[in-house]
Order: structure tokens, then sequence, then C-alpha cells
């Protein structure tokens, strides 16, 4: 991890060990997730086909499948520290195209819809925490 100064607060570049360990813990909340979703839709178990025809997606196992693939790839992404950012770029679209679903078919706003935006804030947050550089670009504190 670089250690990036700023003048405007010099704690922005330094990163202590409780921050990179609440980085880690949230952005591990959010891999493993990801990880249950991207391995639940690869078989796919009966479950998903269900819920794809609810939110009004194919049922077909090549479209599950695909989504399971796309999921684990950018989890994986993030996890690794060097292509964390990318990784975090491919997640948050995965998770928008999750909440243009839930709006598209009318779901509850707080439980369903927003749930990708809960992932979103935790994964973000999880790599604020974990990367000096990104807390020198998004600055919450002065």
């Amino acid at each position: 991890m670089a250690n990036i100064s700023h003048t405007a607060n010099p704690h922005i570049g330094t990163t202590s060990p409780r921050m990179v360990w609440a980085g880690r813990i949230l952005s591990g909340l959010v891999i493993l997730f990801m990880i249950f979703d991207g391995v639940i839709k690869l078989p796919p178990l009966d479950v998903v086909p269900q819920s794809m025809a609810q939110l009004g997606w194919p049922t077909d196992v090549g479209t599950a499948r695909l989504l399971g693939i796309i999921s684990l790839a950018a989890a994986a992404l993030y996890a690794w520290p060097r292509t964390a950012f990318l990784g975090a770029i491919l997640l948050t679209a995965y998770f928008g195209g999750a909440i243009a679903t839930h709006v598209r078919i009318g779901n509850p706003l707080f439980s369903h819809t927003f749930f990708g935006v809960y992932l979103g804030i935790i994964m973000w947050g999880g790599l604020w925490f974990r990367d000096a550089r990104l807390r020198a670009l998004l600055p919450f504190s002065r």
C-alpha cells in the first residue's frame, strides 16, 4: 500500500492496522456474499430459476451460469489488492443491474431494491478503509 500524503489532512494517507482490518472485514462480507451468489448460479440450484422467473429474467441454465461467472470474476478482481478498484467498479455495475431489475418489477424499496445499494456502500467502504489511495481521492474528513 502506498503511503500518500495529503496536505489538508495528514491522516488520509496513513493506514492504521485497525483501518486495514475494518476494510478487510467489510470487503470479506461482500466477497463471501458474491461467492455464494455466483456459486449457486453455476449448477444452478433449483432456487435460481425460480428467482430469475420472479425477476423477469430468462430461466435457462446459460443465463444463470453467465451471471454466476460475472459475479465470481468481479468478486475475484475485488478481492485481489492490485485489481480491487476495477473489481469494485464491475461489482457496482452488477449491483446497478440488480437495482434496476427490482425497480422494474416494483419490489419493496428498502428490503429488495436498496439491497444493491447496501452492498455497494459496504464494498466501497471496505476498499476505502483498505486503500490509502482511495482515501486520498475521496477524503470524507477534513
